[in-house]
Order: C-alpha cells, then sequence, then structure tokens
C-alpha cells in the first residue's frame, strides 16, 4: 500500500499519510515521497514526533546533511547531534530565552522571506523541520512557491530578469534586523556567493525563481536598482496565492524543497512562550550545473 497524499494548497503543500518516519523507509516508499516532494515543493508528515537520530537518518536519504555553524557566537547548544540545528528559543539549559540572547536576536531573521542555505557555495537542496513544542499563539511557518510565481510573471519580466546573478550573504540578511554580533569566523567561512535568480527545478522540470532575504544586489547592476528590483519579485512571489501558511502541531515534520521555495516563520512571544524546533538540512551537492552557470557568467 502507497503513501496518502492531501493536496493543500492549489500550488503548494501536501500532507502525506501511509508512513511511519519512526521506522526505516523502504525505497519504494521514499520514491513516492520524493516524487510528492517534486510536485507539492512542501510536504506535512503529522503525528511523527521523532528523535533526532530518527530525523537524521530520514534526511540522509534525500542527500548529504550540513551541519550549522556558530552564526552567533554562542558556546553552547541543547543539541548534541552536529548535523541538528536548534530553531527555538531555549537555551543550552532548556529555559526560554532572555531578550537580549544573541541567538535569540540572530534567529529572528528567519521571520524574513528566505531560503535556506542561499548565501553558501553549495546551497541547500531541502530542509526538514520537527515540531517539539508549539506556543499557543503565533509561530506559524508561511511557503511560497516559486514556481508558480514564476509562471505568473509577464513576458517581459521574464525576458528582463533571465540570466541575472544576485549576490547572496547570510552578512546581508541579518544586517536588516540590525543583527551584527557574528562570530568573526563567518565572514571568512561564509563570503557573498553569486546564485542565478531563474533556474530549472531538477525534480520537475520547471522554471523556479530563486530569491531570497539573503540576496543583497544584482551583479552588474547599480546596487539600488538591483535591490529594488530583488524586493519587487520577492513581494510579487510572496503574494497570498502562491502562500500556504503551516500552523503547527507537535510531531508536525514538514519538508520543503529549498530550489522553488521561500519560507518564513512568523511572529510569536518569543520571550514568553516556547519553540522547540529541530531542523536537518540536505545540501544541493548533486545539483550543481546551473548554479556553476551562474558563477561562470560572473567570472
Amino acid at each position: 500500500m502507497g503513501i496518502r497524499v492531501k493536496p493543500l494548497h492549489p500550488h503548494i503543500g501536501a500532507e502525506i499519510g501511509g508512513v511511519d518516519l519512526r521506522q526505516p523507509v523502504p525505497p519504494e516508499t521514499f520514491a513516492e515521497i520524493e516524487a510528492a516532494l517534486n510536485q507539492h515543493a512542501m510536504l506535512v508528515f503529522p503525528a511523527q514526533l521523532l528523535i533526532d537520530e530518527q530525523q537524521v537518518a530520514f534526511s540522509r536519504l534525500f542527500g548529504p546533511l550540513e551541519t550549522s555553524p556558530d552564526f552567533a557566537g554562542s558556546k553552547k547548544t541543547r543539541i548534541r547531534h552536529r548535523e541538528v540545528e536548534d530553531i527555538s528559543n531555549l537555551d543550552s539549559d532548556g529555559r526560554v530565552m532572555s531578550a537580549d540572547d544573541s541567538r535569540l536576536l540572530f534567529n529572528r531573521g528567519n521571520q524574513l522571506w528566505h531560503t535556506d542555505s542561499s548565501f553558501k557555495h553549495v546551497p541547500a537542496r531541502c530542509s526538514l523541520l520537527s515540531a517539539h513544542e508549539i506556543p499557543p499563539t503565533g509561530g506559524e511557518t508561511e511557503f511560497a512557491d516559486l514556481r508558480a510565481a514564476y509562471d505568473a510573471l509577464s513576458e517581459a519580466t521574464k525576458r528582463k530578469i533571465d540570466g541575472l546573478v544576485a549576490e547572496h550573504s547570510i552578512l546581508h540578511s541579518r544586517t536588516k534586523i540590525g543583527f551584527r554580533e557574528f562570530n568573526k569566523e563567518i565572514q571568512s567561512a561564509l563570503p557573498p556567493v553569486p546564485q542565478i535568480i531563474v533556474r530549472t527545478h531538477p525534480g520537475s522540470g520547471r522554471k523556479s525563481l530563486y530569491l531570497a532575504s539573503h540576496a543583497s544586489h544584482i551583479i552588474g547592476w547599480p546596487v539600488e536598482e538591483g535591490r529594488k528590483l530583488i524586493e519587487e519579485l520577492i513581494a510579487f512571489a510572496t503574494e497570498p496565492r502562491f502562500v500556504y501558511q503551516h500552523r503547527w502541531r507537535v510531531g508536525d515534520l514538514v519538508i520543503w524543497d529549498n530550489r522553488c521555495t521561500m519560507h518564513r516563520g512568523c511572529a510569536y512571544d518569543d520571550t514568553k512562550y516556547r519553540r522547540d524546533m529541530h531542523r536537518t538540512t540536505v545540501s544541493d551537492e548533486i545539483n550543481s550545473v546551473e548554479r556553476e552557470r551562474g558563477r561562470e557568467s560572473v567570472a
């Protein structure tokens, strides 16, 4: 018996049933999951409260996993698995962080529309986020389908942006929210990288925008003119018709394809309510053709 796929939105998102991710996933079942992800770009697996080792094992089926650098300069973490990132407002002792905690301030940047790891030389293929605790209100996550957004662009705009390359930087996106307390090694470890704006999504063969709050400017354009275009494209791509908002339940595991989506976390009272989320991120090492084409065009 195959998995059950229930679409959640005309463009993006489906709920998946008929599989227990706490157990090893057979190849034929994984093939169905991967096909559903290629079609819907974001999948919700309800009632799958995984321990970190189970999440890592499932995530590795999609490819090699990233390990996250210490962006905020914090010395301690609650999570011991190096391939699991702590997307929470909890300190190393499991208490709600103080308002001036650097990691809390850094993580508020996730409320900007973004694509995970677009600021890396090898960006992300997909991300998996597991809900362990959720606040009583707020803290939803919104997802935008950048393939549907590209399809809806005017032909004139498609011609205008074809071949354009943007420079992406984690420093740029966090500067937008006033965060400047980067670990000193970050600037040298993660210099700005070029990313082509229009690419073909490998899993579906559809053209997609590739945008993020990490995108600073258009290479070869006046900076302000390029930033204006990026902002206009992000505003268009995140119109309600392209967006699904996920209201979390404890035990939800959500996976999204970073190559054809953007997402953002919604605000909540992060100095009062607990929100404990564990994320694994799959590197896109095996799909580098268009990424390298983008780099070669600005070399």
